[in-house]
Order: C-alpha cells, then sequence, then structure tokens
C-alpha cells in the first residue's frame, strides 16, 4: 500500500547482499511503478530503471534529452512500488563533476539503491548504437571521483558504465574497467559486449561486481542467466523488454479496435479487471477507509 514497506537504506544493504553472494541477481525493467510491483511478485531479486525507457516514454530519443528531475522523480515513483532495490541509469551524470555529485545525492534521495554513469560524450547515444564517442580517461574517472565522493549512504552504489568497446576495442574496455574501479565504482556495467568470452574479459580484468545488459535488437545474443553466471557475471538487466512488450499489445489491440470495430479479439489477452485491482492493492487501502472499497467486481 502506498510506499514500500523497507527502507531505501535496507534496499542498498539488500542489493550489496544480492552482488556479493557469488549468484546473479536478474533486474528487469520497469517502464512504469505499476510494473516495478508485478517484477516483485514474480521473484525477481530487483528492479532496472532505463533512461532509454525513461526517455521513450516520454517520446523522446534516447540521447540525453531527459534531465535530472524528469529522472529523479520518475525513478523514485517506481522505487517507492517495491521492497526491492532498485537502481537506475544516470546516463552521464547530467553535467560536469558538481553536476554528478548533485545527481548522486538527488537520485539516495528519491530512494534507490544505486545508478550507473557512462563514459559517453553528450549527445549521448544508446549503447548498442553504432556512432558512439566516449569521453578521455580523465573526464571519465573525474565523474566517478565526484559519485562517490558526493554519496552519503555508504551502500548505495556506484557503478561505472564504459562504452569503449564499441569505439577503440576489448583491451580498452579493461584498461578502462581497471581505472574507473580504481576511481571509486562500486561495479562495472561493459555495454555492448559481443560475446561470452568479452564478459570473461572484464571479468578477469576487475575483482567487483559486473553487469551484463541483455537488450533485445542489440549488440549481444540474448544469454541465458546459467551462461552469463558461467562467465563471472553479477547482475542482468532487460531494460526495455517490458516497455517493448506492453506497446507490442498496445498496438495489436489498437490495430484490432480498428479493423474490427472492437477490442473483443484482444480481451483474452488483456489483465483482468480483478488483477488490475489486486496489483494496486484496492483491498489494503480498505484498511484505512471503509468507503474506498466497498463494491463488488463484476465476474469476468
Amino acid at each position: 500500500m502506498l510506499y514500500s514497506k523497507v527502507t531505501p537504506e535496507q534496499k542498498r544493504i539488500r542489493f550489496r547482499e544480492l552482488l556479493a553472494a557469488g549468484t546473479i541477481a536478474q533486474f528487469p525493467g520497469a517502464f512504469n511503478p505499476l510494473s516495478a510491483r508485478l517484477i516483485e511478485e514474480k521473484g525477481f531479486a530487483g528492479v532496472y530503471i532505463s533512461g532509454a525507457v525513461l526517455a521513450n516514454d516520454l517520446g523522446l530519443p534516447d540521447i540525453g534529452l531527459t534531465t535530472l528531475t524528469e529522472v529523479a522523480t520518475r525513478a523514485g515513483q517506481i522505487a517507492r512500488m517495491t521492497d526491492l532495490p532498485a537502481i537506475v541509469d544516470a546516463d552521464t551524470g547530467f553535467g560536469e563533476p558538481m553536476n554528478v555529485a548533485r545527481t548522486v545525492q538527488e537520485i539516495e534521495n528519491a530512494g534507490l539503491a544505486g545508478l550507473h554513469i557512462e563514459d559517453q560524450f553528450n549527445p549521448k547515444r544508446c549503447g548498442h548504437l553504432d556512432g558512439k564517442n566516449v569521453v578521455d580517461l580523465e573526464t571519465a574517472t573525474k565523474r566517478i571521483h565526484a559519485a562517490a565522493d558526493a554519496r552519503r549512504d555508504p551502500n548505495f552504489l556506484i557503478m561505472a558504465r564504459t562504452d569503449i568497446r564499441a569505439v577503440d576495442g576489448l583491451e580498452a574496455a579493461q584498461d578502462r574497467a581497471r581505472a574507473l574501479v580504481e576511481a571509486g565504482a562500486d561495479a562495472i556495467f561493459p555495454e555492448a559486449m559481443k560475446d561470452l568470452s568479452e564478459f570473461q574479459a572484464i571479468r578477469e580484468a576487475v575483482d567487483v561486481p559486473i553487469l551484463a545488459n541483455m537488450t533485445e535488437f542489440g549488440k549481444s545474443d540474448l544469454f541465458t542467466v546459467d551462461q552469463l553466471q558461467g562467465v563471472g557475471v553479477n547482475m542482468v538487466i532487460y531494460p526495455v523488454t517490458l516497455l517493448r512488450s506492453a506497446m507490442g499489445a498496445a498496438e495489436r489491440t489498437l490495430e484490432s479496435i480498428r479493423a474490427e470495430g472492437t477490442q473483443e479479439a484482444q480481451v483474452g489477452s488483456m489483465l483482468t479487471r480483478t488483477r488490475l485491482y489486486d496489483l494496486v492493492d484496492y483491498e489494503g487501502y480498505n484498511r484505512f477507509d471503509s468507503g474506498v472499497f466497498n463494491f463488488r467486481i463484476p465476474g469476468e
């Protein structure tokens, strides 16, 4: 009801424990607050909040157009709906090192368990598109130094994402990962790895947790959790999967209404009224006000 029963501080401790457990944690991407509750109900370890999804939900491309305020607000709305730890994509930190420091504290205030900062130029590109550019090593490490120095909760996780593999190759990605850890990164997100051996190479380069991005239509094959755990990956995200699934269903339903004059053919694949009311916990609110849930749900 209303908010998670677990405090942000407790979620951050839980996130640290997950990454240290020696197994792999799955974090599907939530595209709105209600989907975060669904992720929790289905037994996942945590929730991921994608910068691409936040931008796309506003009708924008993923090229750094969203603001810190927009990201922190939406991430907080999503995080409050679940007892699971949630982490958010903070792009390049929304500016220079001082802006990065503010980003960390705003995201902390929003109740997140951690964030990741990347080493691309602004305007940035989706990590699985061609034509990316990365900043020099000094700029990349300054961002991470600023992020690590700014946090107030030592359990708030600072993850560094590097896109350098697509620009300068795998060895450069290994070197960049080492430097980012030295700068204060608690974990590494190596973007757009081409195969399992490349994840293995990053694993050999650093001794902090590493993340794998299993996004559809990208540079990487869609490896299983067992395959990823086998090369030492600690966390896997599915950033845009639920948004793509939901928008695909919405498109099919609209096409059906347009073609047939009714949604009848699509009703069987919809979330029922009962299930929707269950997810938003109508009955729980009745404990506070019997006038809220004083009706019967029609048969479905």
